[in-house]
């Protein structure tokens, strides 16, 4: 048996591409990302969800509530599916940061470099992955939508398919979009990769 994890990126906020907002409380979705919510709850919902987990962030709880109604389910939450915790960084616009050296080594090298004063990818990667395959072995046979973050998306994304954290980058992980992957004991493979239903159409996007 196995259970289906739908990894669901939170939907757009007002911070999007201008600022790092890690976990900031109070950065709410913006008007499309609220848009965005919604149409993705009702399509997951028609294909039929048991249970719904989410980060604690402000993004990511409107965007689970959202396909917890539709689904007419409660929301459960967890720090496990929580956004890195990007330290000093937190609130500095991306703008700015272009210019830190060290902003430059954390994109190349996630494998060993660490935001100052924040968490590792190695510790955020191992935090993601306990919590799916706990939830996993909790509802065997069942679908889980679980709200995250980009780069936690990823981390999972990168650990299922043996991809280098360094290689984090190399695909996306879009707002609003869903990332299915079926985790079984002991092995777990990712079966559609950001689908963000473009016209309807589900898959690797």
């Amino acid at each position: 048996m196995a259970a289906t994890l739908i990894l669901v990126r939170h939907a757009a906020h007002v911070h999007l591409d201008g600022t790092l907002s890690g976990r900031m409380p109070g950065v709410p979705l913006s008007d499309e990302g609220r848009a965005q919510a919604a149409r993705l709850a009702a399509r997951l919902a028609a294909q039929g969800v048991d249970a719904v987990q989410t980060s604690p962030l402000d993004r990511a709880q409107a965007t689970a509530t959202a396909i917890a109604d539709a689904a007419g389910l409660t929301v459960g939450t967890s720090d496990g599916l929580q956004e890195i915790d990007f330290g000093a960084w937190t609130g500095r616009r991306f703008d700015a940061l272009a210019s830190d050296p060290v902003w430059d080594a954390w994109n190349a090298h996630r494998a060993t470099a660490r935001p100052p004063g924040g968490e590792g990818m190695v510790e955020a990667q191992a935090r993601i992955v306990a919590y799916l395959d706990a939830t996993a072995r909790e509802h065997d046979g069942g679908t889980v939508v679980l709200v995250s973050h980009a780069d936690m998306i990823r981390a999972a994304v990168c650990h299922v398919l043996g991809l280098e954290l360094d290689n984090l980058l190399r695909f996306d992980i879009d707002p609003a979009s869903a990332t299915t992957l079926s985790w079984g004991d002991g092995w777990a493979r990712v079966n559609i990769l950001n689908d963000r239903g473009i016209d309807g159409v589900c898959g690797i996007a």
